[in-house]
């Protein structure tokens, strides 16, 4: 009786190693969110003064609320080259995000919205090299251009979408309503046009 007991356990151990899968095999890639603490964009005129819009957000997710500012107005009737600086200043030294951006240029778009009666429009200044299928260029938003019209106030909002549908009607052309996938960051700025 005692050598069935014995033979049983070992039985029920041999069929319990045995019925274990092999969950140690090549492990899963998973591309980890990019960790955004602060967005900055530099506006630079044809002449006059360069104007920095800054969202910093230490916290995250926390209580506390992205501290936004403006470093000036912009000019009526100017173009402006613009640049875009994303980094994670919850290391030190801090990490610019911008390289993950232009290795994954594929996955990435920034889109450009103006509301509130602001009179500006932002057009794409870089692209990643792929087409489309639908034969228009792949921007992805890390440069851009400005072009303030009239005096006028109102808000300009950056968004970084991670795999937007770069395909979807308009979104080459910074249609952010067709983009479809997940917002990195989004910040919106209150601009005034003198």
């Amino acid at each position: 009786m005692k050598n069935l007991k014995i033979s049983s356990l070992l039985l029920l151990a041999l069929i319990s190693f045995s019925s274990c899968s092999d969950d140690e095999g090549t492990p899963e890639l998973i591309n980890e969110e990019e960790v955004i603490t602060t967005v900055t964009v530099t506006l630079v005129p044809q002449t006059g003064s360069t104007v920095t819009l800054t969202s910093r957000d230490l916290d995250g997710d926390g209580p506390d609320a992205p501290v936004r500012t403006v470093s000036g107005n912009l000019q009526a009737g100017m173009q402006y080259s613009g640049s875009i600086v994303l980094q994670n200043e919850t290391v030190s030294p801090a990490e610019v995000i911008n390289e993950e951006i232009e290795e994954e240029a594929d996955e990435h778009q920034f889109f450009y919205q103006v509301t509130g009666g602001l009179d500006a429009a932002a057009v794409y200044a870089d692209e990643e090299n792929d087409y489309l299928t639908n034969g228009s260029t792949n921007p992805v938003g890390l440069s851009f251009t400005m072009q303030a019209g009239a005096a006028s106030t109102g808000q300009f909002t950056v968004t970084l979408r991670h795999e937007p549908n770069k395909d979807a009607e308009g979104v080459s052309e910074g249609n952010l309503s067709n983009a479809g996938g997940e917002t990195d960051v989004a910040q919106t700025f209150d601009l005034t046009i003198e």
